[in-house]
């Protein structure tokens, strides 16, 4: 679709509607959602949330926490703390999605210009397809794990079967759309949660208060530190695909409902899901140094044989439903970008980008969580930015969008909003110099980060020569880049757009 002239009138959402239900696949892409399909009711946003964050990954996460050095309890701190705001801050995004009927990327035009919108969109789409990759991949060496602890082989050829299957299932989900997805996952909620206890109940004997107990407390750096990674792993992970399941909500429909309902499908899981993953990776040291090459397939050998089946196909659904989400909303991404190709063929060749992803990764890689981590981080930075400018941009709107402007370069959201621009890059310049890559060694690519941390006193670069390569200092893993990057890119946004935004309201809607 171009993004220089008024959406198509409605060609009309209710022929491709008709068409939706009788194929059974979204035909809807980034055009704005017809009135008469705004049926959805804020409870209805916790089943998709929900079902893709109940995933046992999220145990395997606590160890990453502790692998900040720090204690038990400022783990469990940093826990509540930042799954619980980073959804928060998922939610509020959501309230753009009722205002707007449009994805996320679309209504990012509001503040970024139609076409300045493509600066966070590349951002946004890499983000997703890096997301979707990294639980395809986990779903394959899950299932590698498992059947070579079951003695039914963990070679080549389960790799494979394993990827074909994986692939699949995520493609084929992603590319019926919306109303299969959110079916699909109101049911593997159920799935997922029940196995999830029960792999709760058979490793609860694992755990030793005596080990957890023992644990170091780590400066405040490090407690930042792990507080960022857990925000940029959980809500800041999705924040760009927020208002894409929250653009089918009635107009009627409460903002408070909407961000409540968000944050509990969201949060609720990875909270309970991490703590007690705390209370198993503290006790065991060789479990969680195991972690980060097999986050699931290590977590698999803490339960008796009868179970491994039932769990692999539980951790199997959770990864996929999680992946569904990501793809879907990356191929939604992909159109806001100018590509003009159906829905359905978006979420195909995102698909396709996946699964030579995690056949690379799998079979071609010899080190995957590092280079991850370090993808993250890095991608945290200007994402965290564009999520401050939206939210702020969400804040100081009091209508609902002008929604054929979004699509007109010459309409009142513009062509490229410089302000938006200017503060998304500034902020992502300073931020990634208040970051370090984690894994120096299995990303050495990224060790340009952290360049403000020594002439700011924070840390000490130390090279390969001197024994290295590593940072050193008590606030050298604190990233606080992303940290900056939201809350500056919040402030400025609300200061120096605020009459843009009110120009922008004139004549515009009902207020609400």
């Amino acid at each position: 679709m171009s993004t220089s002239v008024p959406a198509p009138p409605p060609e009309t959402p209710s022929t491709a509607f008709e068409e939706t239900r009788r194929l059974g696949v979204e035909q809807t892409g980034i055009e704005i959602i017809a009135e008469e399909e705004r049926t959805a009711k804020p409870r209805d946003l916790f089943w998709p949330w929900f079902a893709a964050n109940i995933s046992v990954f999220g145990i395997s996460y606590a160890a990453f926490v502790l692998d900040f050095g720090i204690s038990f309890w400022q783990a469990v701190v940093v826990t509540i703390i930042g799954v619980i705001v980073s959804f928060l801050l998922v939610g509020i995004i959501a309230i753009a999605g009722k205002r707007g009927s449009a994805p996320t990327m679309i209504l990012s035009r509001a503040a970024f210009g139609v076409q300045g919108q493509k600066v966070p969109g590349v951002v946004s789409w890499l983000v997703s397809i890096g997301w979707e990759t990294f639980l395809a991949i986990l779903a394959v060496l899950a299932t590698s794990t498992i059947f070579a602890q079951l003695g039914w082989g963990g070679g080549t050829m389960t790799k494979i079967i394993a990827a074909i299957v994986v692939a699949a299932l995520i493609v084929v989900a992603s590319v019926m759309g919306y109303h299969v997805i959110m079916k699909m996952q109101s049911i593997l909620t159920w799935i997922t949660a029940v196995i999830t206890i029960l792999y709760a109940a058979l490793t609860i004997r694992h755990i030793d208060w005596a080990a957890i107990s023992s644990l170091p407390a780590g400066s405040m750096g490090a407690v930042i530190g792990a507080l960022v990674m857990v925000m940029t792993g959980f809500g800041l992970g999705w924040i760009n695909i927020a208002a894409d399941w929250s653009r089918y909500q009635h107009r009627s429909a409460s903002n408070a409902a909407i961000v409540g309902w968000n944050t509990l499908g969201g949060a609720l899981g990875p909270t309970v899901l991490v703590l007690f993953g705390l209370m198993i990776a503290g006790s065991n040291e060789e479990v969680r140094g195991q972690i980060g090459d097999d986050p699931i397939g290590t977590l698999a050998t803490l339960l008796p044989t009868w179970v491994l089946v039932p769990f692999l196909i539980a951790a199997i659904l959770a990864l996929v439903s999680g992946a569904v989400l990501g793809i879907y909303s990356s191929g939604l991404t992909l159109l806001s970008l100018g590509v003009k190709i159906p829905r359905p063929m978006a979420a195909l060749v995102d698909g396709l980008i996946l699964t030579a992803g995690t056949v690379w990764v799998v079979f071609f890689a010899e080190s995957f969580i590092g280079p991850f981590q370090s993808f993250l981080i890095t991608l945290g930075v200007p994402l965290a930015s564009w999520a401050g400018i939206m939210i702020a941009d969400i804040a100081l709107r009091k209508r609902d969008y002008d929604e054929q402007a979004l699509f007109d370069s010459s309409g009142r959201y513009g062509s490229w909003d410089w302000t938006s621009i200017g503060t998304m890059v500034v902020a992502t310049i300073i931020g990634w110099g208040l970051v370090v890559n984690l894994f120096a060694e299995d990303a050495a690519w990224n060790n340009w980060q952290g360049y403000l941390l020594e002439p700011l006193g924070l840390a000490t670069w130390v090279s390969a020569e001197e024994g290295g390569p590593y940072w050193d200092g008590n606030w050298a893993y604190a990233n606080l880049g992303v940290l900056l990057a939201l809350v500056l890119s919040f402030v400025v946004t609300y200061v120096a757009r605020r009459r843009t935004v009110a120009l922008q309201e004139e004549h515009v809607g009902v207020a609400r």
